[in-house]
């Protein structure tokens, strides 16, 4: 197998990210990752909640990829319905779901206390 320079490595993985723009759900999350990096500066978030915001985005995000790729890949295998393909394809997307959950949770964990600051 050819080993690939690190520059093409990044290459092929912005080449993915790119690619990923194309799916509604991915362009969705994108949009509450940079609402939540306006959000950070706008309210002057820790560099704690900051870096908990971020990573949580980036989960979401992540998930999100491997979920397409997974999506992908089953219907390269079986393009036609299959009970055992929409499984694998059902609890793919609920953990992204689980994730995006957890984002809710987070920024109402978070973000009320800047919103307090903000309106006191």
């Amino acid at each position: 197998m050819k080993r690939h320079s690190i520059f093409q490595s990044f290459r092929f993985a912005f080449n993915g990210l790119r690619s990923m723009f194309r799916e509604r759900n991915f362009r969705i999350e994108f949009a509450a990752l940079l609402i939540n990096l306006a959000l950070i500066f706008l309210l002057e978030l820790s560099p704690q909640d900051s870096a908990m915001i971020l990573l949580i985005c980036a989960a979401v995000l992540s998930a999100e990829i491997f979920n397409t790729a997974i999506e992908k890949i089953c219907d390269f295998i079986q393009p036609n319905q299959d009970a055992r393909i929409k499984f694998i394809k059902d609890i793919s997307a609920g953990a992204v779901l689980l994730l995006a959950f957890a984002a809710i949770a987070a920024a109402i964990l978070i973000y009320p206390k800047y919103l307090s600051l903000l309106f006191s």
